[in-house]
């Protein structure tokens, strides 16, 4: 696990930017949460170019194909990151007991009851729980290298929904999560490094969760564009749902933190998006009236009980919602999609940087990583390292998790020229 030393200097790194200080390095993160991980085969090419161990990648996060960046990488790559993750996927199922599988030629291992067939197009299908006997609930196209999931709505009665069918998937956590989630914080604080974590709940209308991709036949509200439509027309019945959802999560946090206590930094709190490329999904005033309220309460309990940070991303032009996220208690900003209408990043250091930590927008993850030279790469990185890094304050991520076939050359030119700036290289 490298230097015992330097990894401890490495979690007294992210604690130093977290609090708005001045470290003496920016602190990197790649594969710490789902949202600041890397593709399943873009984790295989860097074990190959850092000649490291030749063996298949673990696959944790089989919706978006995330797979764990392993000690010796972490290493290699100088991050200064340790993540957290919830013992079941988004699919339902643990991610453990691992068995071998193969996509797009690149041999991987996924968990025990990661169950797929392969429909008359090519398209591979995935199941809730990794029940093949109930409708799959992920689809992933011929020669494509994630899933989508699969709308499965039922009928519903406008004058007669209930609430609780939209809460299935949100209940009291298990002693069986309490074992893991302290198991697992303990052995990423014993890394050195500073430690994020998705314990989850907390994601309130995360619409890549709307459809209930970990439930065999859900019900309630589940299309997207229905939700949509919800959270205009029936906000009685969302407020409903979030409140119901908060109380639970709450309850969890509090026992939750008894067990995992300071091993913690940050907490991912929610993945709701809330911007688009040019504009939004909703209005601030929307946002403050049936979100906010919500995120408010949990932010405050754990600032009120835990040394936790709160983590919120958000992709897309999000500037006008940025002193309600502050107001609702949210410490930190990811991706920081900087190509979005708004969203330039001297603007967001110049009137946000002391009240929130932007962790992300190192670099855009639309043209430049996967499509740039490793020299646009570099000059790219080493701007916004200028721009985001004085004062404290700044995570070094991409916008958002690294893609499939973003070339290795790219990703390590990237990693390289923050270790420029560093004076580390």
């Amino acid at each position: 696990m490298g230097n015992p030393m330097e990894n401890t200097a490495r979690r007294e790194r992210l604690l130093t930017t977290l609090n708005h200080k001045q470290p003496e390095r920016i602190p990197i993160d790649f594969g710490g949460s789902p949202v600041t991980g890397v593709h399943a085969s873009c984790v295989a090419a860097l074990r190959d170019f850092y000649g490291l161990e030749r063996r298949p990648v673990r696959i944790h996060e089989p919706f978006q194909m995330l797979a764990l960046v392993d000690d010796d990488l972490q290493d290699a790559m100088g991050l200064d990151v340790a993540g957290v993750f919830s013992r079941n996927t988004m699919f339902g199922f643990p991610a453990a007991e691992w068995k071998p599988w193969k996509f797009n030629g690149l041999e991987v291992l996924v968990a025990k009851d990661f169950n797929t067939t392969i429909d008359g197009n090519g398209d591979t299908l995935i199941y809730p729980e990794g029940d093949t006997t109930a409708p799959p609930s992920g689809r992933m196209p011929r020669g494509g290298y994630f899933f989508d999931c699969i709308v499965r709505q039922q009928a519903f009665d406008e004058e007669n929904l209930h609430p609780e069918d939209n809460m299935e998937e949100f209940s009291a956590v298990t002693q069986e999560d309490l074992d893991h989630f302290a198991r697992s914080a303990q052995q990423a604080a014993a890394t050195g490094r500073g430690v994020i974590a998705n314990f989850g709940g907390t994601g309130f209308g995360d619409i890549a969760l709307v459809p209930g991709p970990s439930l065999k036949h859900p019900k309630g509200i589940r299309d997207v564009a229905e939700w949509y439509v919800s959270t205009s027309s029936r906000q009685d019945y969302i407020h409903r749902v979030f409140a119901r959802q908060c109380e639970i999560a709450i309850g969890n946090l509090e026992r939750i933190h008894a067990v995992v206590g300071d091993n913690v930094h940050t907490v991912f709190v929610c993945g709701t998006d809330f911007g688009t490329q040019t504009s939004s999904f909703c209005s601030v005033s929307t946002f403050r009236n049936l979100y906010f309220p919500y995120y408010k309460q949990v932010n405050d309990w754990i600032h009120a009980h835990t040394a936790w940070k709160t983590f919120k991303h958000s992709c897309g032009s999000v500037s006008k919602f940025l002193p309600s996220f502050i107001e609702a208690g949210f410490d930190i900003l990811n991706p920081v999609q900087c190509s979005a209408a708004g969203m330039e990043p001297e603007q967001l250091k110049a009137k946000y940087g002391d009240r929130l930590v932007f962790w992300g927008g190192g670099v855009d993850t639309q043209k430049v990583l996967p499509f740039g030279t490793a020299a646009e790469v570099r000059e790219q990185v080493l701007r916004r390292c200028e721009i985001f890094a004085p004062g404290g304050g700044f995570v070094f991520n991409s916008i958002h998790n690294v893609q499939a076939r973003t070339p290795v050359g790219n990703i390590v030119a990237m990693i390289d020229a923050v270790h420029e700036f560093n004076g580390t290289k």
